[in-house]
């Protein structure tokens, strides 16, 4: 099974060797489930989008298995709910990659593209795959918003852009200037745990993308003229 990625030439290659404990757990899981995905997840979405969604990693039973971001497990089922609901995607969210579901306007990119054990990966494993996700948040010139979904999101993408993080504290529902003059949208994750202890509603959740929205037209993009300062 092979997975075309909206930004060719930014994604890890399916056999990355990077981080040794990433790559001994692809490894059992490719001998659990050889039908499953079980490599490097690439990004999902419009390359000509203005909203990116930065997420954590592939998760066990969602991305790792079906190869496509928030695909297979209730996170998904939040996320692309709350896409549809906004008009940022086309077609019907059924939980597998060959459903048609198309992203307008909008793009989903981890900052960790294999899975980490327990869902949780090191930090030296988020900085080994931090060039990916730079070249990819590069390689999006009409995004002006970026949606960091959890507390890792948020960090990565500060350090992809080359701000401060003592500066930009994470909190459900901040919003951060970047270097570049992108937004930065603090959002819990859409986890089934978030959701099920009520740190996360789907009203909450909506509200982020209420605020994208509002964000969307207060600038051009990174380094545009019009980015304001």
């Amino acid at each position: 099974m092979e997975i075309d990625s909206p930004l060719p030439g930014t994604e890890p290659p399916r056999d990355c060797p990077r981080c040794p404990r990433l790559v001994a757990f692809r490894r059992e899981c490719q001998a659990e489930h050889p039908d499953w995905w079980n490599a490097p997840v690439h990004a999902f979405g419009d390359p000509d989008a203005w909203l990116a969604f930065a997420g954590l990693a592939p998760g066990k039973h969602g991305a790792n298995r079906t190869g496509r971001p928030f695909t297979g497990d209730y996170a998904g089922d939040l996320l692309f709910a709350t896409l549809a609901e906004f008009g940022l995607s086309r077609g019907r969210y059924d939980a597998r990659i060959d459903d048609g579901l198309t992203l307008d306007g909008a793009i989903i990119v981890n900052s960790v593209k294999c899975l980490p054990p327990q869902n949780k990966p090191t930090p030296a494993e988020i900085a080994n795959c931090r060039p990916f996700f730079e070249t990819q948040l590069a390689a999006l010139p009409k995004v002006r918003v970026i949606i960091a979904l959890g507390r890792i999101a948020h960090d990565a993408t500060l350090r992809a852009a080359g701000a401060r993080l003592a500066g930009s504290p994470f909190g459900h529902g901040a919003v951060h200037m970047l270097p570049d003059g992108r937004h930065l949208i603090d959002s819990y994750h859409c986890s089934r745990y978030n959701t099920n202890t009520g740190r996360l509603t789907p009203e909450m959740f909506a509200e982020v993308f209420r605020t994208a929205l509002t964000l969307k037209d207060q600038t051009s993009g990174p380094n545009s003229s019009t980015s304001p300062r």
